[in-house]
This record gives structure tokens, sequence and C-alpha cells, in this order.
């Protein structure tokens, strides 16, 4: 009677833990409790999931220019006549350098690569590692902010060349010239004679001549200063400083003047894992006509290489313990990231090297995934 009873007590509570068995089963069976999926497949997020993205990275070129011009002086047909000077200006011209080559890589986040984590429960995670460790991202604006450095731009024309003094005393001559009147006294008209001053601007050639005159004057009284032959000596050298200025102020009217300014561009290159090639070109540069924009009709290319090393093409991914898992949990209980490839950057301007180093390039390694609940360091 005492086994009968206790039987009838033991299958109820058998009946109650078989149900809960199949419960847990059943939620099991549905789904993981962690879903990682990349953004692009999702139409919805839940509240409280997170969003993350892999990095690129994004190559910065900054490239110094010289640009110099040369503009003859006004007389410089009549250097060798009343100078003896013979190697000087005589025609405007524009020639352009490169000075130096500055790159560096920087990682912004990929708009190609968001992934979204959703969790019904507490989970553990090893996203805060990896983004220490620079293989995920954040959607932070600082890494659209840290570029505050301002460069200068030069404008065009002629740098800091004119020439206001033509080096004459005066620039016309007074003549006077006599002229006649008419005048009427009672019946007959007389001409009345009066005299005319006219004003004639002097030619270039005596515009030549009395720069040349001056400049010499110039050189002779600085002669004289220098070995004691003057009335007066200065007692500094403001006046011997005043007067090699006027001096070559005077001979650029004959040889021409020259000036140079820098002008600093930037330019970025975001390497493309699909571009077969490689090769980026940034833009194209001329010895006389200075940097234009890429694929412009002048100058030669000036291109970014980038060769990557190949090191993690070819990993092979072992199924592992990963082939004991249910399906779902094998494809959304991951966290993608991507390790960056090594890769060779080489600056070319057409078949001359200006820069190479190698670079660390996240777009160009491959995308692998990472069970979520996986602890680095264990």
């Amino acid at each position: 009677m005492a086994a009968s009873k206790q039987l009838k007590i033991f299958i109820p509570v058998l009946a109650i833990v078989f149900s809960v068995v199949s419960c847990v089963a059943k939620k099991v069976v549905t789904g993981p409790e962690t879903l990682i999926t990349p953004l692009g497949d999702k139409l919805t997020v839940n509240d409280g999931s997170l969003v993350y993205a892999l990095p690129q990275s994004v190559i910065q070129v900054t490239v110094e220019f010289e640009r110099s011009v040369e503009v003859p002086g006004p007389y410089a047909k009549y250097a060798g006549e009343l100078l003896g000077i013979k190697d000087v200006i005589t025609a405007e011209k524009e020639s352009w350098r490169i000075l130096t080559v500055k790159i560096e890589t920087s990682e912004e986040i990929d708009p190609s690569e968001y992934y979204v984590i959703e969790s019904n429960t507490l989970f553990q995670t090893n996203a805060l590692a990896l983004k220490r460790a620079g293989l995920i991202l954040d959607l932070n604006p600082v890494f659209y902010e840290r570029d505050k450095n301002s460069f200068p731009v030069s404008g065009g024309g002629k740098p800091e060349i004119s020439y206001t003094d033509l080096g004459s005393d005066s620039y016309f001559i007074s003549r006077s010239d006599t002229a006649y009147r008419l005048v009427k006294l009672d019946t007959a008209f007389i001409r009345i004679p009066y005299l005319v001053e006219k004003k004639r601007l002097l030619t270039q050639d005596q515009l030549a001549e009395r720069a040349a005159k001056t400049l010499l004057e110039l050189r002779e009284g600085k002669q004289m200063i220098l070995t004691g032959e003057a009335n007066v000596y200065p007692q500094s050298s403001a006046a011997i400083d005043e007067i090699n200025r006027m001096e070559k102020e005077y001979l650029a009217l004959f040889a021409g003047k020259s000036a140079s300014e820098k002008r600093i561009e930037r330019y970025t290159v975001i390497p493309s894992k699909d571009k077969t090639s490689g090769s980026y070109e940034i833009f194209r540069f001329s010895a006389s006509a200075g940097p234009s924009p890429a694929g412009s009709q002048t100058g030669t290319p000036v291109t970014i290489d980038v060769v990557p090393a190949g090191k993690t093409k070819d990993i092979v991914y072992l199924p592992g313990m990963a082939a004991k898992e249910t399906e779902a949990v094998k494809k959304y209980d991951k966290l993608y990231y991507r390790p960056p490839e090594v890769a060779v950057v080489r600056m070319k301007f057409g078949n001359d090297v200006l820069y190479e180093s190698r670079k660390l390039i996240y777009q160009l390694g491959e995308t692998i995934q990472l069970p979520s609940n996986f602890i680095l360091g264990k």
C-alpha cells in the first residue's frame, strides 16, 4: 500500500521534470542567445544592441612643392650695351619641383563593414579586447576630428616681383614751343606769339641710360666710402646697407628678378582589396606647370602603389569545436574582425621612386570570425 502511494507521488514529479527539460531543450533549439549579423542584412535593430565596425586604413600623402618664377627687367635688352652684363633673364619662366614627400596611415570606419551584436541574456564577449587591439572600432566621431592642421595655399601671379622704380629721377622732359593766337584790331587781324610748355615722356632708351648712370654712381659712391675717399664716413652700416639695396634694385632693372614660394598639397588614398593592380594615380606633375589633378592631360602621373605581402590570404579555417555547434550558432554567434595585411607602399613619379615604406593596411586582410564568448588570453 505504501509502495503504491509512493509510486503515485513519483509519477507527477517525473512528469514535471520531463516538462521542464522539454522546455529548456526547446529554448536551446529555437536559436542562439547571442546574434552577430552584418548591418546590411538587418532591417530592424532591437533596443540594447551594440553596433561596431571594422577598420580601414587611409593613406594621407603630404607633398611640398616649390614654385619659382623669373621675370625679365624692363631694360633687359640694354644690359650688355650699358653695363656689360650678358647673362640676364630675357623671358618670363615658371618652374616647379617636389621638395618633400610625407606618407602617413590612419584608421577610420569602413562604411561597408558594420555589424550588430544582439543578446537576450547576459553574455561574455571579447569585443573590448578586439577594440583595444584596433581590430574593431566603435562608432566614434573622434576618428574624423583628429586632423586640425592648416597648410598654406599660395595663389597665382608672380610672387613678390614688381618694378615700381624704373631708375630715373624724372620720366618726362619739358619743351617750350612758340604758338600764335589771332587778335582782331579794328579791321585787321594780327598774330601775337606766346610760349607753350609741353611735356614729353622719355623713351625706353633714355630711361635705361639714366638708370645705368645712377647704378654706376651708386657703385662709385660706395667705393669712395669704403676706401675712405668720401668727405663723410658713416658711423654705422646703415648707409652701406641702403646703397646695396638700391644697387640691387637698379641692377634688377637690367638683369631681371626671380622669386620662389612653397606650396603644400594633401592627397587621400583608400586602398581597395578589389583593385587588382594596386596602383592609384593621385596627381600629375610637370616641371613647367606644377601639379594638376589626376587624369588630366598635362604632366607625368604620380602614383601610389600598394603591394600586399599576402600573409593572411592563405589562412585555412579548421572546423574544430565549431563542428559540434548548431548551425545557428556557427552562423551567428561569431565576432567579425579583420587583422591588417602588411603592404609595401611606394610613391612613384614616372619611373622614379619618391618614397617607399611598409604599412599595415586593414582592408587588405581577411575577415575572420571568433566565438563571441571566447576570452582572449585564456
